[in-house]
C-alpha cells in the first residue's frame, strides 16, 4: 500500500487538468506540462481531484503508483506557483551576469562560460554571486541547476565555487607543518 500514493491531487483555482490516452496534461499560468501515464497504474479525474491507482498487485505497478502521483503533484504545483532552486557564487573573482538569453559565468578559469537559458527556465541574478534558476517543470529547473553548479563544484579546502544555497560543505583542514 503506497502511502503517498493513495493521497488524491488537489487541483487548485486557475489549473486545468486533462486525461486523454494515457497522456495527462496540466495547464495553468506557468505553462503547460504533460505526463505520459504507465501502462501499470491508471489516473482519474473527478471533484477536483486526481487520483492514481495501480492496476496490479505487481512490484512495479505499486511502486508506479507513488511515483506517478509525486509526478502529477509536482506538475500541479509547477504550473500554478513554480519551482526555484538558488546557487551561490563563494570567490574572489567569481561572478554571474544575465545578458539577454545567456548567463555569463566568471569561474577564475582563463575565458568566460556562456550557458545559454533554456526556453522553459527563467534566470535572475539578484547579486553577481547568487543565481535564482525558476521554472514550471521541477526536474528541468534541477537539471539546469546541476549543470551550473557542474562548471565549477566547491571544493572542500576554501569552499571556493558553486553551491546550493541550502547546502553545506564539509570542509576539510589543510595541510600540517
Amino acid at each position: 500500500m503506497s502511502r503517498i500514493g493513495k493521497n488524491p491531487v488537489a487541483i487548485p483555482a486557475g489549473v486545468q487538468v486533462n486525461l486523454a490516452d494515457q497522456v495527462l496534461t496540466v495547464s495553468g499560468s506557468k505553462g503547460k506540462l504533460t505526463l505520459p501515464i504507465s501502462g501499470d497504474v491508471t489516473a482519474a479525474i473527478a471533484d477536483g481531484h486526481v487520483t492514481i491507482a495501480p492496476k496490479g498487485e505487481s512490484k512495479r505497478a505499486r511502486a508506479m503508483w507513488g511515483t506517478t502521483r509525486a509526478l502529477v503533484n509536482n506538475m500541479v504545483v509547477g504550473v500554478s506557483t513554480g519551482f526555484t532552486r538558488t546557487l551561490e557564487i563563494n570567490g574572489v573573482g567569481y561572478r554571474a551576469a544575465v545578458q539577454g538569453r545567456t548567463l555569463n559565468l566568471q569561474l577564475g578559469y582563463s575565458h568566460d562560460i556562456p550557458y545559454p537559458i533554456p526556453q522553459d527556465i527563467q534566470i535572475a541574478c539578484e547579486r553577481p554571486t547568487l543565481i535564482a534558476i525558476s521554472g514550471a517543470d521541477r526536474q528541468r529547473v534541477g537539471q539546469v541547476a546541476a549543470e551550473i553548479r557542474a562548471f565549477r563544484p566547491p571544493e572542500p579546502y576554501k569552499g571556493k565555487g558553486i553551491k546550493y544555497l541550502e547546502e553545506t560543505l564539509r570542509r576539510k583542514e589543510g595541510k600540517k607543518k
